[in-house]
């Protein structure tokens, strides 16, 4: 069970990190101001989607630090392959020569789970292509 009391803390460092206020960071999660508010004044829990998307926003953010304060923040990730900075990538595309592995489907996020309890979240830059 997560500690509200625990997560605001942590949420709110969160926020200071990025320098940040309350409704400049609801908007680049993509969540209401309100949202914010309420979970910072413990009046409600912070839902799974509001968690998740915090970790998209801000891949610094660990899981299980931002959930229960085990683990660092920010974290110590030195390269993420799906945010090349090269200007020549495109989005990973499935293309293995055996009839039923052939896609065009874009990979648009990719998760590694590990042993530890720990996981790290990959996602398609969106930024455009020069």
């Amino acid at each position: 069970m997560i500690n509200t009391e625990d997560f605001t803390k942590r949420l709110q460092k969160v926020i200071d990190y990025y320098g940040e206020s309350a409704s400049s960071f609801a908007e680049k999660i993509g969540v209401q101001r309100s949202s914010i508010s309420h979970i910072l004044s413990g009046r409600n829990k912070p839902s799974l989607d509001f968690v998740l998307k915090v970790l998209s926003s801000f891949p610094e953010v660990e899981l299980y630090w931002l959930m229960n304060g085990k683990g660092q923040f920010p974290s110590q990730q030195e390269h993420n392959p799906l945010k090349s900075t090269n200007e020549n990538t495109s989005a990973a595309h499935i293309n293995v020569t055996d009839d039923k592995m052939v896609s065009d489907k874009a990979i648009e996020r990719i998760v590694i789970f590990y042993k530890d309890g720990t996981f790290e979240n990959f996602e398609q830059s969106t930024t455009p292509e020069k």
